[in-house]
């Protein structure tokens, strides 16, 4: 009897892998979201913490704040956890969410330091963390760019 040669689907996919291969800078561009994430969900901890009485001495509980401390705070308590999900998940929204959530902690401290008070770290680290961010999209950009280019070079 004669063998007839195996041509199943399960025999081909392992020859040629749908994925394609994370290069460096796709790494640690996601490192680099999941180390802010890590970080968004530490702020969000925080607020809540606040609002709840569990830190500050239960001076910053939601019913002894200010109007201009309420909105910020409950706004912020919420935005952080979110910006922490979208970030570790590496979508799309992540980055803009983070974006809301930093931009008021900017104008908080910055624009408006006689209501909540001066904090420049926080300024530092969000403009920082934003340099970054584009620096890496940048990169990441070039490169798709690069890959494109060698793909297409074999027209006359």
């Amino acid at each position: 009897m004669k063998m007839q040669p195996r041509t199943d689907v399960c025999a081909m996919e392992t020859d040629s892998p749908t994925i394609p291969k994370r290069t460096l800078a796709d790494i640690l561009f996601i490192l680099f979201l999941r180390l802010v994430a890590v970080s968004c969900f530490w702020f969000g901890l925080q607020y809540w913490a606040m609002l709840v009485g569990y830190s500050l001495v239960g001076a910053g509980r939601f019913d002894l704040l200010s109007l201009p401390w309420k909105v910020a705070s409950t706004s912020l308590a919420v935005l952080f956890p979110v910006a922490s999900l979208g970030l570790w998940l590496t979508v799309s929204w992540g980055p803009v969410i983070w974006v809301l959530a930093a931009g008021g902690q900017i104008l908080m401290y910055g624009l408006l330091p006689n209501i909540f008070g001066a904090n420049k770290l926080i300024i530092l680290l969000h403009v920082m963390v934003a340099v970054v961010y584009l620096i890496f999209r940048l990169l990441l950009w070039l490169e798709k760019r690069r890959h494109r280019r060698q793909v297409s070079v074999d027209l006359p």
